[in-house]
């Protein structure tokens, strides 16, 4: 049986063994290359670690024994737990640094790899000094039971995350957000995977070079391809690892971590489906969207109504074209109340809603001519909470009867002159969680009372904008339809009545010098493209609003598609492109034709001699989805027999990705004699070098083709 000097001494002459191995491993970093068997060592890294801190641990407290030195055998067990402590650090620091040549980086990796070098280092010179001046001994120790217990966190937070120690005592408190104020991604993609993918894929730990922290890195995905192709399953690895099964070593997240529930699985599905947009809002989706029906819950339900809902035919008896009573969401109780068009307004309608009254929770009469209306029969409303009176002309006896609303949370009442009768209505309501207040002509003593009335409530002032120059928002157009038979009416406003807007007709940007300045509504009679933008003194110009208008007046007789549109992308087939009903920009598989490997050919004849002389081309445009301009569009037309060329265009490709947006253009046919059109419309055979994934084919979409 080996004696305790034995036992020290092999002990001793292994932690240089693990010294050399360390230094070597540490001074080489990446330039040494390791084979591939030493990661099966790597990988125990995590199963070593424990022991060698609790036999440090242990260890250095026998150094805080009083009177050790005097008790021999005490003190060699002491030694001897500590020594095997440190061989023990030497090996778990090995196995880290193969470790850490996988799919390791990042701060919390540095911090983490040097820590547990410092305290193999440590303890190594802790042993062999431990018999120098006991008070520098105890000192040492206490420093380095911090660096172990330090190393070990940020240990943790490499595998559990950075909060991973503190999330116990952490607020589990999450901000409501408004359903009008949800984005699709941050508020809903995004938390999904941060909870079931981020441990694996964020700073620190990157597996297969995939990183999901921010947004970079989901667009850049990772060895394997990219993590989303907007409307692509086959393409999206995302989608490919989530739905494999749980018992294959590429499913994600893998078996031993929580699984995607089937709610988040059919999100992350319906957010790639409709485009794997970063930026969209969920309410720029029809609500009729899977997406949207499964998402929109999640904002305002976290508060539940009780109370019975309202009947569906007196709903829809109370909508007009002057007012709009909705549920706040799907399947809710509670009613959502706006009215709009001020030359419609009638105050005798406000007495409508006193049957539905115990229903309506929120209610905008935003610019809604009140002056000297009897606003009383809102008392009977019991669970109105959110209330928009904007520039509304209130008086101050109007403004008391709604002080009397006790349960107002929250009151827009911005554009109204407020006295003080108004001023002490407003300290009363003490159950006000926002309130709004602009251009009311307060005074800052009135707006010090009214803060002092409300210390909890967020209350908003507006702002003078002394000394800042703020962008306009974009202009509003209004269209009745984007396809048309006759002609069309365009109107375009701005909320901020001293704006002049410029537009352009031709498909160029507008700018305040040479385009047209709108001051009356436009009537156009032809296919073609409306820009606008937005000029005041003081502001910076707004970004362009644009819309596509088509004109139909000839609809052919018979078409006949000769290449079929890619399964994921057929719509309802060849009708799609001529059933006059434009797609959605943010909806690639509902009305759109995608082609990719093949051109579409389309073939189209006429009845008698109405034949067009030009068409158009509605197209959808999504560089980040590979969707691009086509190389060329080609139409020919069938005389006695023979094909000729009568229009051709190779429309520019981007220079870089852009919003997913409508286009249109338009080719003039050099003549009309013939017996019936060919068009053909070639996808991008190549995406251009500066786009992510030049490799791979451009995408072309089409709705709508156009004859006049």
């Amino acid at each position: 049986m080996l004696k305790i000097s034995s036992i020290r001494s092999i002990l001793e002459s292994s932690l240089f063994f693990w010294i050399g191995i360390v230094s070597i491993i540490t001074l080489a970093g990446e330039a040494l290359a390791l084979p591939d068997w030493l990661q099966v060592i790597g990988r125990s890294h995590p199963i070593l670690l424990h022991f060698p801190i609790v036999l440090l641990l242990m260890g250095l407290l026998f150094f805080w024994i009083p009177g050790i030195h005097k008790k021999t055998e005490i003190r060699e067990i002491g030694e001897i737990s500590f020594l095997a402590g440190c061989n023990f650090a030497g090996i778990t620091v090995i196995a880290g640094l193969i470790l850490a040549q996988e799919e390791y980086t990042g701060d919390t990796l540095v911090w983490h790899k040097w820590g547990g070098i410092a305290v193999f280092a440590g303890c190594v010179l802790l042993y062999f000094l431990r018999n120098s001046n006991a008070g520098y001994l105890k000192t040492f120790s206490v420093i380095l039971a911090i660096i172990i217990i330090a190393t070990g966190h940020w240990g943790a937070g490499l595998t559990h995350g950075e909060d991973f120690l503190l999330a116990p005592i952490q607020t589990n408190e999450i901000e409501l957000i408004p359903l009008a104020e949800a984005e699709i991604f941050d508020d809903i993609v995004q938390p999904i995977l941060q909870a079931k993918c981020i441990s694996c894929h964020k700073e620190g730990k990157i597996k297969g070079e995939l990183r999901m922290d921010h947004i970079e890195g989901l667009k850049k995905g990772g060895k394997s391809g990219p993590l989303v192709v907007a409307g692509d399953f086959d393409k999206s690895l995302l989608i490919q690892r989530i739905n494999l099964p749980e018992d294959d070593k590429k499913h994600m997240p893998p078996k031993n971590k929580a699984q995607l529930t089937d709610e988040e699985l059919l999100i992350l599905s319906e957010w790639v489906a409709s485009g794997a947009d970063f930026e969209q809002k969920l309410v720029s989706l029809p609500v009729k969207n899977e997406l949207y029906q499964l998402a929109s819950v999640r904002f305002e339900k976290n508060k539940t109504y009780s109370f019975a809902a309202a009947k569906p035919d007196e709903i829809a008896k109370l909508n007009t074209s002057f007012r709009s009573i909705q549920p706040l969401f799907p399947e809710s109780p509670a009613l959502d109340v706006s009215y709009f068009g001020i030359s419609a307004f009638q105050p005798k309608s406000l007495s409508d809603l006193r049957k539905v009254k115990d229903q309506i929770v929120r209610l905008s009469l935003n610019k809604m001519p009140l002056d000297g209306v009897d606003l009383k029969f809102m008392k009977g409303f019991k669970h109105l909470e959110e209330l928009h009176l904007n520039f509304t002309d209130l008086s101050s006896d109007q403004l008391k009867t709604i002080s009397e609303l006790t349960s107002l949370e929250i009151l827009a009442i911005s554009g109204n002159e407020l006295d003080q009768v108004s001023i002490k209505s407003l300290s009363k309501m003490k159950n006000l969680k926002k309130l709004y207040l602009w251009q009311t002509g307060l005074s800052p003593e009135d707006q010090k009372t009214i803060q002092k009335a409300h210390p909890t409530t967020a209350i908003d002032f507006g702002f003078d904008g002394k000394g800042i120059i703020y962008e306009l928002n974009s202009p509003i157009i209004s269209q009745k339809e984007t396809i048309f038979l006759d002609s069309l009416e365009l109107k375009v406003t701005h909320p901020i009545k001293s704006a002049e807007i410029r537009y352009t007709l031709d498909g160029t940007e507008p700018d305040s010098i040479s385009s047209q300045v709108f001051t009356q509504p436009i009537f156009v009679k032809n296919s073609g493209k409306l820009m606008a933008k937005a000029y005041a003194k003081d502001w910076i110009a707004s970004k362009v609003k644009e819309t596509v208008y088509l004109h139909s007046r000839i609809k052919p007789v018979e078409y006949t598609l000769i290449n079929e549109p890619n399964v994921k992308y057929r719509a309802s087939g060849v009708e799609t492109l001529f059933d006059l009903e434009k797609g959605s920009a943010s909806n690639h598989s509902q009305k759109w034709l995608g082609f990719q490997d093949a051109p579409m050919v389309i073939e189209v004849k006429f009845e008698g001699n109405e034949l067009p002389k030009n068409l158009s081309l509605s197209l959808l445009y999504n560089e980040e989805a590979h969707i691009f301009p086509p190389a060329r569009i080609t139409v020919q037309g069938l005389k006695d027999g023979n094909w000729t060329q009568l229009a051709s265009k190779a429309p520019e490709v981007s220079a870089k990705s852009y919003p997913a947006r409508s286009e249109l253009i338009s080719l003039e046919l050099e003549a009309n004699d013939f017996e019936q059109l060919k068009i053909t419309l070639t996808p991008l055979p190549q995406l251009p070098k500066w786009h992510p994934n030049a490799d791979s084919k451009g995408w072309a979409f089409v709705d709508e083709v156009i004859f006049n």
